[in-house]
């Protein structure tokens, strides 16, 4: 029986920029995947957070969830755009009969999810440390 072939730039590419729903998880593990819900799970969480407790906490605080399920994406992006073609194809395309062939445009991916992640966890650091030592005196 042969699978669907699992495209590694798509995969890569899915991670980046909807990692935070989790539809990468989706596309490489099917529905059954359960961090896959678990990330998209961080969206409604996140909107209900804000739209019942708003007036009583910062609200960068009750996006936790979506900007940390966010920041694992990047890293889950990363993983997928670096692993080899050789084990992708044993690990997700073993029985599709074809093959990988990674070009140019997964290391230009693996670039911008880097600065994507690093302007991300930076600014949740500077924010978290904001909100903690001055009570969000400056913003």
């Amino acid at each position: 029986m042969t699978r669907s072939h699992k495209n590694k730039t798509l995969a890569t590419f899915t991670a980046t920029v909807f990692g935070s729903i989790g539809l990468h998880r989706f596309y490489l593990k099917g529905l059954q995947d359960i961090w896959g819900w678990l990330h998209f799970a961080a969206l409604p969480i996140s909107i209900l957070a804000y739209l019942f407790f708003r007036q009583n906490q910062q609200v960068t605080f009750l996006f936790g969830p979506l900007i940390i399920s966010g920041l694992i994406a990047c890293i889950e992006s990363l993983v997928i755009g670096l692993t080899p073609d050789e084990k992708w194809d044993a690990q997700y395309n073993a029985n599709s009969g074809r093959q990988s062939d990674s070009s140019w445009f997964v290391v230009l991916l693996v670039v911008l999810t880097v600065g994507i992640g690093a302007i991300a966890l930076i600014g949740s650091i500077a924010r978290t440390f904001d909100l903690l030592f001055t009570g969000g005196a400056y913003g």
